[in-house]
């Protein structure tokens, strides 16, 4: 007998949210936020949220980016009115923003990724799933009436590819977004000093003991379902040479031709880092690329992303939607990926701080945070629509000796 099923019998409750409305009141960054998860949240899936690769260049480098442009306002302007709408592959949505899709939810928050499904709804705005996900695209569909978009990793096992996109376009996922930049997994550094091997979806010994410090995180995973991918296969045919297999080194530009056969809807190239690749992407037939360097996570001293934003955008032209994501934790830096040409941006780190803290409840004010940050910055540059964020408005400066300050 499993333990929630023991403790169903002893009729033992769960204890409360960890942290109420008062508490996220007080949390006005999502660095606030951020403090509130790393303190609610054991080692383990602390280094899994937080790590990059190696010794994490690229993922300072994503932060310290952002820190060298300025804004140049046209003032002053009536921005009395403020309308931060936009569309995103054919949707109007009410913000520029999409939440990213991130492996392993479960391990910040036992509702994982249900909780992020129905703040996603709440807030009108797309949310992508990982392959990765820790819940079935069947049960999130169920949650949400926003975009959702699936995010692939390629099997080396063409058949299961197959059925991940089956079950994604039976399930009325609306996009794809095929990851090209992923096809062997990185050395996250942080992860093994944590004692966290993934892709295996248990934590270590070391975490669930530590789970003690922190006992609201471990009552929620020990009486929750096991963490699992239920999205890699049935129950009985998954295992870490099955999730191993995503990594295979074998992912090429000529897969996308053979998935588009297989998926009538939009579909992305996520990884996008070169101007080239984004007009390869076009000669595919794809719909748009997501310009990222994974977060930080993947290869190491990659350049940051909204460094090269604006090449792609000029080598695109209007060949393709652009998109970005990496390093986002405020509303400004939304504007000024906007003002560089991005048509929205995915924030991963920035809405998972808010499940750890306070699952669905953190998501939503971590979203509230951004776009209310959003709507300040345009008012304070005089756009009054998404449409006024244009390149006039940035002004990049020299990079400084402490540009990429310790992680």
């Amino acid at each position: 007998m499993r333990l929630p099923e023991i403790l169903s019998l002893l009729r033992v409750a769960r204890p409360p949210a960890p942290y109420g409305a008062r508490t996220l009141a007080r949390c006005y960054s999502i660095e606030d936020v951020a403090r509130r998860a790393r303190r609610r949240l054991p080692l383990g899936s602390r280094a899994y949220l937080e790590s990059g690769a190696e010794d994490e260049y690229t993922l300072r480098r994503n932060r310290a980016a952002f820190d060298a442009l300025e804004f140049l306002p046209l003032q002053p302007r009536d921005v009395t009115d403020v309308d931060t709408s936009t569309t995103v592959l054919g949707r109007r949505i009410p913000l520029p923003i999409a939440l990213s899709p991130v492996g392993g939810p479960r391990m910040f928050h036992h509702e994982g990724e249900l909780a992020v499904a129905r703040a996603a709804r709440h807030a009108g705005i797309p949310y992508g799933i990982s392959t990765l996900a820790t819940t079935a695209v069947e049960d999130v569909a169920a949650q949400t009436d926003t975009p959702l978009w699936f995010q692939l990793y390629l099997w080396g096992d063409r058949g299961k590819t197959r059925e991940a996109i089956a079950r994604a376009k039976a399930a009325g996922f609306s996009a794809l977004l095929f990851s090209v930049d992923t096809t062997v997994r990185s050395k996250r550094e942080r992860e093994k000093r944590a004692g966290l091997e993934l892709p295996v979806p248990d934590l270590p010994l070391a975490t669930l003991l530590e789970g003690a410090l922190h006992p609201g995180w471990a009552w929620h995973f020990l009486t929750s379902d096991t963490v699992s991918f239920p999205n890699t296969g049935p129950p009985d045919q998954r295992s870490l040479e099955t999730i191993s297999a995503m990594f295979d080194g074998s992912t090429r530009w000529e897969d996308l031709d053979w998935i588009r056969e297989l998926w009538d809807g939009p579909i992305l190239a996520k990884g996008v880092i070169r101007p080239e690749e984004a007009v390869r992407a076009a000669d595919h037939g794809l719909d748009g690329v997501i310009v990222s360097n994974h977060g930080g996570r993947q290869l190491n001293h990659l350049p940051a992303t909204i460094d090269m934003l604006p090449r792609i955008v000029d080598a695109a032209g209007d060949r393709l939607e652009i998109l970005m994501d990496s390093g986002f934790r405020r509303g400004s830096d939304i504007a000024a990926a906007l003002a560089l040409g991005a048509r929205a941006v995915l924030v991963g780190r920035a809405h998972l701080y808010g499940l750890a803290a306070a699952g669905e409840a953190g998501v939503r004010h971590c979203i509230d945070i951004l776009a209310e940050e959003l709507r300040m910055t345009m008012r304070l540059c005089g756009a009054r629509n998404i449409d006024d964020l244009d390149p006039r408005l940035i002004r990049r400066t020299k990079p400084s000796t402490r540009s990429c300050p310790p992680a």
